[in-house]
């Protein structure tokens, strides 16, 4: 055998048997001792990553407050700002400023206060900026105000949509509102100012008079009441789109859908919620206790619209020891999802509420997938009598699952002491 013969066999030879050796990752072309190569870079890299992603944790559970370990949510704030209309009396000025001044990532309690004012403002907090605590002086002293509503046209031209119009928006998890109102501010609010350039050569005393009457007007009403079903109307006052908020004695003061519980789970403490069509809607999972739900319809509203659209989300919303009063013919709530479900119990109701209570939102088919209930409620609108026949008078066991924290899995992630 010639020597250019027993190489070429050789060569043959010593690839079949590493054939059987080869991976499948390239369908056999990628032989063992690389693939060896690779698995011991990569797991130096892997060893890397990990020792910086532990250093990470060290370091995040070094500070006040960590999602890690027991990942309650702590009210004790790693530092606090405050903000003031007089640039000398506060750390920023707006409350937007104050918000934008926290890194991109926030991971510990920031407590925002808002001194006595009313901010002019519309306010978002993005996704990431979690853990932040928005404190008034006090809800009647501290109020922020914007005049949105869902026809505004917006930066590209268009309407920007009941999503957008919030006053305040909320996108990052464990956020805490405190003692302040969130208000859509009247469009009549202007008219004055454009009232007045007409005025001017009336007498001074006139020009006052007027001034009451208008000033009167505009404290008094937030925003215009619009007819039930009025398209464009629309005017959020605020939206929580994210998990784990709380809200403790604040007030939301608008007309058509002014609280958009828009997604995740809430508590609502002691609160004062104002509007007439849909003024509490969203497909969060809430509880509210102890709040004061107030109606301004001129003629029919609707307290709720709830969005639950499938059997498979836990989402609804359930009024415990709360309080119904206002004017006009109140529905408890209108079948916004197919799957709507809202409960109150132990709620004084006032006799504004329409006897039959619900609305299936023009479709009779949602009559079967709802849940609409009342337990232990009084006044003289909560009368069981009346009430739609797809509505349930709850028993004892019906109600447990609504009327505590459980129903938000609040001992998990509320700690208000």
């Amino acid at each position: 055998m010639s020597n250019f013969q027993y190489i070429s066999f050789m060569i043959v030879l010593l690839l079949l048997l590493n054939s059987t050796q080869t991976l499948c990752h390239t369908k056999g072309i990628r032989p063992r001792n690389s693939r060896e190569k690779w698995l011991l870079a990569n797991s130096t890299q892997t060893q890397f990553s990990e020792q910086q992603f532990m250093k990470w944790v060290e370091f995040v559970g070094s500070l006040k407050h960590t999602l890690f370990g027991t990942a309650k949510n702590k009210l004790f704030p790693s530092y606090t700002l405050t903000v003031d209309k007089n640039p000398v009396a506060g750390d920023f000025t707006s409350i937007q400023d104050a918000i934008d001044s926290l890194p991109d990532i926030n991971l510990v309690r920031v407590v925002i206060k808002v001194h006595a004012g009313v901010y002019k403002e519309k306010v978002n907090i993005p996704p990431f900026k979690s853990f932040i605590t928005i404190e008034g002086a006090g809800a009647e002293k501290t109020i922020v105000q914007w005049g949105d509503t869902a026809q505004t046209i917006g930066a590209k031209g268009q309407p920007i949509g009941t999503y957008s119009s919030a006053t305040f928006a909320a996108n990052a998890p464990y956020f805490i509102a405190k003692n302040i109102t969130f208000r859509v501010l009247n469009p009549s609010s202007s008219f004055f100012s454009s009232l007045s350039l007409s005025l001017s050569s009336l007498s001074l005393s006139l020009y006052i008079y007027i001034y009451i009457i208008v000033e009167a007007n505009v404290m008094q009403n937030t925003t215009p009441v619009p007819a039930p079903g009025a398209v464009g109307m629309q005017a959020v006052a605020f939206r929580i789109s994210a998990d784990t908020a709380a809200f403790l004695g604040c007030r939301f003061l608008g007309a058509q859908d002014t609280l958009y519980d828009h997604v995740g789970r809430h508590y609502y403490k002691d609160c004062y919620i104002e509007g007439s069509v849909d003024f509490i809607f969203g497909n969060g999972l809430s509880l509210f206790e102890g709040c004061h739900v107030h109606a301004i319809a001129q003629y029919t509203g609707a307290l709720t619209a709830q969005g639950r659209s499938s059997l498979l989300e836990d989402t609804g919303f359930s009024f415990v020891k709360c309080k119904v009063t206002g004017s006009g013919a109140l529905y408890l709530g209108r079948a916004w999802g197919p799957f709507s479900r809202v409960v109150f119990a132990f709620t004084y109701m006032d006799n504004i509420i329409i006897p039959k209570g619900w609305y299936n939102w023009g479709d009779p088919s949602r009559e079967l997938t709802v849940f609409y209930g009342q337990y232990k409620c009084t006044g003289p609108g909560a009368s069981f009598a009346g009430r739609v026949s797809w509505s349930r008078e709850l028993t004892n066991e019906e109600a447990k699952p609504f009327i505590s924290l459980s129903f938000i899995d609040g001992s998990e992630w509320i700690k208000l002491e």
